[in-house]
């Protein structure tokens, strides 16, 4: 969890290739913007046990990414790392992701059985199952039980509901690998390969998060922070509803092996520049 040994790393600048900064600044982004991000998913903002987490999650981020700007800052003041604060924000940063992880990981299990319990005709029977009574009140079963009925009224929902699965498909999936090799030490959907140095980050130079790599064996599948996670949460409501095959694609090229075989660079001759 150092810088020191990049070579050039403190010659970055505060643009990339493009020209412009690609995060933006903390200072600019609100709490609710989380919060409106995720209650928007149809069955995660109707359940208020679901929404506390929303909350926390939310709450947490703005804290961490005063601490990401402080890491940065520090940096750069004394070129090099400093390990303590390196080490918090990698502590928080991991801690952070496992959180949001099971939160999406919660409501995509649900919308999924909800979606099942549609297409095979047992929405009805599942609301009455959970209407029965218990001899006490029982929050979690009744509001579980009404969002049922909401949708058994509705059926329309149910698109609704695929369409946000697909929406957070890519942010959840690229989440669930990292977070597989920190927690687990594994490669995401291969549960017998080693994971490549996981919990090593690197400071990003442009807004001071810790950049984990993606990597299933020799193959890179590129950087993630906490900070892109969140970012991508964010992001979910104004992003475009992915294609079956644009999925597809992606699930693909995440499941990229050792083996994986890619195309040979294009010479002068076969390049259109």
């Amino acid at each position: 969890m150092t810088n020191d040994d990049s070579e050039g790393m403190d010659d970055h600048d505060d643009e990339d290739f493009y020209g412009h900064i690609p995060y933006r600044n903390p200072d600019e982004i609100g709490m609710h913007e989380i919060t409106q991000a995720l209650k928007g998913l149809h069955l995660l903002g109707g359940d208020m046990f679901l929404t506390m987490q929303i909350t926390n999650l939310a709450i947490v981020d703005q804290f961490i990414m005063t601490q990401e700007t402080e890491l940065l800052q520090t940096y750069r003041a004394r070129d090099r790392t400093p390990m303590d604060l390196a080490m918090f924000v990698s502590a928080q940063s991991q801690m952070w992701i496992f959180a949001a992880y099971e939160l999406m990981r919660t409501w995509r299990s649900r919308a999924k059985d909800t979606v099942k319990l549609a297409r095979n005709g047992g929405l009805e029977m599942k609301a009455k199952a959970l209407e029965v009574g218990q001899g006490f009140m029982h929050m979690g079963r009744e509001a579980r039980a009404r969002e049922l009925r909401e949708i058994i009224a509705n059926p329309s929902l149910i698109q609704v509901i695929e369409d946000d699965l697909k929406r957070a498909h890519i942010p959840f999936k690229r989440m669930e690998f990292i977070r597989v090799s920190l927690a687990k030490h594994e490669v995401s959907g291969k549960p017998k390969a080693i994971a490549y140095a996981p919990g090593y980050g690197r400071i990003n130079m442009y807004c001071g998060a810790l950049d984990f790599q993606m990597t299933t064996g020799r193959v890179i599948l590129g950087d993630i922070s906490r900070r892109d996670i969140a970012d991508e949460i964010r992001a979910i409501p104004q992003g475009p509803i992915p294609s079956a095959e644009q999925l597809a694609a992606f699930d693909e090229f995440m499941a990229l092996s050792d083996d994986a075989v890619f195309p040979a660079p294009a010479t002068d001759s076969e390049s259109d520049f």
